[in-house]
Order: C-alpha cells, then structure tokens, then sequence
C-alpha cells in the first residue's frame, strides 16, 4: 500500500510521463458541446478511454446518447471494436450520466512496468474516438436533427 503522498506522487509522475510520451493537445472537454466530454481514467486494475454525456436536462442527455448510440455500426466498424455503451451509468455519486468507453485490463497504474501499455492504450482509442467525433460531430451536436 501506498501512503496517500505516495500514491498522488505516482499519479502525478504519470501523468507528465504520458505528456511526454504523447505531447499532443487531446479533444476532452473541448467538444463544444455542454457536459459531454471525453476522459482518461486508470486506477490499480485498468485503464479507460470514455465519452461522459451528462448534460443536467435529462431530455438532452437521452438525445446526445441517442445519437451517438445511432452511429454504433461505424464506431465498432471503422475506430473501436471493443467500444461499450451503457445508457443508464451510475457514478459513486448516485449521478446517472450516459457513457460510452473502451478498457484495458490487467494494468496498475502503480505499475511502472505497464505504463507504456497504458500509453498506448489511451494514445490509440482516444485518437480513434476523436476521429470519429470529428467526423460526425455536426450530426452529434445539432440538437433539431432526431435519430
């Protein structure tokens, strides 16, 4: 077990060894459309490329989600074979989000060792799921046009 100073200290060192393995400006939060973001998240037993949509209006969210969930063919055919949608996501909050996301098992990021494995990971599926955002973004954002 790691002390909590430990354990943020490697967390840290992760971080900015995966800046430097892969310096690139990534899309997150910068999908241009309110509450829907894409995220990296490791722990102790896995690693994991999300796209969160959480938007408060619920009508929304079950939109966004609708329409991405509408391009699952291409997504799973042409950028992520492994991709898992779940409409209904609890967070440890008890907040309900919608959430589509690709992981890796059997890595730690108290690992050193896996740690290329987790770059590369997250360098290949984010690059896969932004391309694919990028591509049908004008669909995903415009709110007038229903599956």
């Amino acid at each position: 077990m790691f002390s909590k100073e430990e354990a943020l200290q490697i967390k840290k060192d992760f971080w900015i060894a995966f800046a430097e393995e892969y310096p690139r400006k990534w899309l997150l939060y910068n999908t241009k459309i309110k509450d829907v973001t894409f995220k990296f998240y490791v722990d102790n037993k896995k690693a994991q490329v999300l796209l969160d949509i959480e938007p408060k209006d619920e009508e929304k969210r079950k939109i966004y989600y609708e329409k991405v969930e509408s391009l699952k063919i291409i997504l799973l055919e042409d950028y992520l074979d492994d991709v898992i949608f779940e409409r209904n996501f609890y967070l440890e909050t008890g907040k309900v989000i919608s959430r589509v996301w690709v992981e890796k098992t059997g890595i730690s990021i108290n690992n050193k060792n896996t740690w290329p494995e987790i770059f590369d990971f997250f360098a290949e599926k984010m690059d896969a799921f932004e391309r694919f955002f990028y591509e049908n973004e004008d669909y995903i954002k415009d709110l007038e046009i229903n599956t």
